[in-house]
């Protein structure tokens, strides 16, 4: 998973895939976890700051973009 500065390099709609991909592994972590197939109790963990993260960046980018909008009222 891209982290960080890669993060920031993705558009809009890469990020929205790669966060409905990471939802998609939740889910089936959690199903593995339910059935006690899951080896690696810290993947919910891990995948749960993935989508974290890639809300975090959606986020940032809304706000930057009301900001913008702002200033361009303003002025």
């Amino acid at each position: 998973m891209a982290k960080g500065k890669l993060l920031n390099e993705l558009d809009d709609a890469d990020i929205f895939e790669r966060l409905t991909e990471a939802k998609s592994e939740l889910f089936n972590l959690r199903f593995q976890f339910a059935t006690g197939q899951l080896d690696d109790s810290t993947a919910i963990k891990k995948a749960k700051k993935n989508i974290a993260r890639l809300l975090t960046e959606l986020r940032s980018r809304e706000i930057a973009a009301a900001e913008t909008q702002q200033r361009t009222r303003q002025a």
